[in-house]
C-alpha cells in the first residue's frame, strides 16, 4: 500500500513539473504563428503601396505650384487635358503673360496643331523677373519673341524620368538641359519646375519659374 502511494505521488509530481513546459511550448507556438502572420501582412501592405507611389510620380502632375491650379473647369488638370496646349494655357491664370506672348508671336496655331510636344511654360512671376522695359521691348519684337518662345518647346513628350539628366533639342534649334529627381527638377541649371507633368491634348507641360533664354 505504501509503495503504491509513493508511485502515485511521484507520477503527480512529474505531471505537475511537466505541465508548465507544455503550456509554455503552446504559448510560444501561438506567439510565433501570430508574429509570422503579422509580418506577412506588413510585407503585403508594403508591396501593395510601392506601385502606387511610383504611379503618382510617373503619371500625375507634381510640384508646389500645382496646388494653385483650379480644381474644376477648363483651367483644371482635367480641363487642360482636353484642349491643345495653347488653348489649355489660356485657361490657366498663372500663364496669362505667356499666352499674351504666344499670341503676339503668332504661335497659337503652331502650338495647337503640333503633336506630341513638351512645353516648358514660364509663369507670370517668371516674366516679372525681366525688367519691364526689356520685356516690353521683347514683346514688341516678333522675331526675338518667336525665338525665345520656340526655345521653350521640345518636339517630343518628355516624362519626369527623362528629365533626370537630359539634353533636348528645341524647336528654336538650340538645346536645353535638365536635371533632378523625384519632384524636383531644374532646366538650364536655373529655372525650376514648379508644376510638372501636366497633360494637354497634344503636349506635356512643365511650368517653370524662370524664362529660358536661348544662347
Amino acid at each position: 500500500m505504501t509503495s503504491m502511494k509513493i508511485r502515485r505521488t511521484a507520477i503527480a509530481v512529474a505531471a505537475a513539473a511537466l505541465l508548465p513546459f507544455s503550456l509554455a511550448a503552446c504559448s510560444d507556438s501561438d506567439s510565433g504563428s501570430k508574429a509570422a502572420a503579422s509580418s506577412a501582412a506588413g510585407d503585403e501592405a508594403k508591396t501593395s503601396a510601392t506601385p502606387a507611389a511610383d504611379a503618382t510620380t510617373d503619371d500625375q502632375p507634381f510640384g508646389p505650384a500645382c496646388s494653385g491650379v483650379p480644381k474644376e473647369g477648363a483651367g483644371s488638370f482635367d480641363g487642360m487635358a482636353k484642349d491643345p496646349v495653347a488653348t489649355a494655357a489660356s485657361n490657366n491664370p498663372a500663364l496669362s503673360t505667356l499666352v499674351t506672348a504666344v499670341k503676339k508671336a503668332g504661335l497659337v496655331d503652331t502650338l495647337n496643331n503640333a503633336q506630341n510636344i513638351t512645353v516648358f511654360a514660364p509663369t507670370n512671376e517668371a516674366f516679372a523677373k525681366i525688367p519691364k522695359a526689356d520685356l516690353d521691348k521683347v514683346l514688341a519684337d516678333k522675331a526675338t519673341l518667336t525665338k525665345i518662345l520656340t526655345y521653350h518647346v521640345v518636339g517630343q513628350k518628355l516624362t519626369p524620368k527623362q528629365l533626370e539628366n537630359g539634353s533636348f533639342d528645341t524647336l528654336q534649334t538650340g538645346a536645353i538641359t535638365t536635371e533632378g529627381s523625384g519632384e524636383e527638377f531644374t532646366v538650364n541649371d536655373s529655372s525650376k519646375v514648379v508644376c510638372g507633368n501636366v497633360p494637354t491634348a497634344n503636349a506635356t507641360v512643365y511650368i517653370v519659374d524662370t524664362v529660358l533664354m536661348p544662347q
